[in-house]
């Protein structure tokens, strides 16, 4: 899984994931296009951009941004090879009959409008290079409906049907495109949340990130629209 001359755009790239996921493909070789809303949480996550990674600063949820976001990456860089989708988040909401317009539009936007936005800026970018590989995170909880989770588990799960839209379309073109479908994901966050859990059962972002690096990898070429369980040991 060499990635050296190759350039990799990972949105959410400031937080615990988007760290692990920019370190897994570093230590293959990649050119990094680290993107976040804000440049002060970019630098706290990886220190100061260099030659071979750029800093972008950037609303998922506004289109034109997300657009200026992937042209300053192909200015920087020539191309782009692999976008990373890991930006989204997680809340637990109302039952159902009670859901509010704002937890539905801030779930739906934050994990699935952001993928969407993604790649209208990323896809004609590969398309024009002759091919390339999206990998989205979605979750285990996209498998099922939940108790005060629907509408988080209804946004992971569009997720799950816009990957395998987009390799339905793409596939023929030269792009594959891929979800990972993690549970718990191991983070500071999740520990202060659940102090009585054990996170040794839960999936270490080091872990995910070498799953989501195979399946941008020409090793994972024959895969089209694969939604990848990562359970650790929960």
């Amino acid at each position: 899984m060499d990635f050296r001359e190759q350039t990799v755009v990972i949105t959410g790239a400031a937080g615990h994931l988007g760290r692990a996921v920019a370190a897994a493909f570093a230590a293959q070789g990649a050119r990094l296009v680290l993107i976040d809303r804000d440049d002060e949480l970019l630098r706290r996550a990886h220190g100061e951009p260099s030659g071979e990674r750029l800093f972008i600063a950037a609303d998922l949820l506004d289109a034109a941004q997300v657009e200026a976001a992937f042209a300053a990456a192909q200015r920087a860089f020539g191309r782009i090879d692999v976008l990373c989708n890991v930006a989204g988040g997680f809340r637990m909401g109302e039952a159902v009959h009670e859901t509010s317009a704002a937890t539905w539009d801030f779930l739906m936007d934050l994990n699935a409008r952001s993928v969407v936005h993604a790649a209208r800026a990323a896809v004609p970018r590969m398309l024009q290079a002759g091919g390339g590989r999206i990998v989205n995170v979605a979750a285990g909880a996209a498998q099922r409906g939940m108790a005060q989770m629907g509408a988080y588990c209804a946004s992971k799960s569009a997720v799950i049907r816009l990957t395998e839209a987009m390799a339905a379309e793409l596939r023929e073109q030269g792009i594959n495109v891929n979800c990972v479908l993690p549970t718990i994901i191991d983070t500071p966050d999740n520990r202060a949340a659940m102090p009585d859990a054990d996170p040794s059962r839960w999936v270490a972002p080091a872990d995910l990130a070498q799953v989501i690096v195979f399946l941008a990898s020409a090793a994972a070429r024959a895969i089209h629209g694969a939604a990848l369980p990562v359970s650790g040991l929960s």
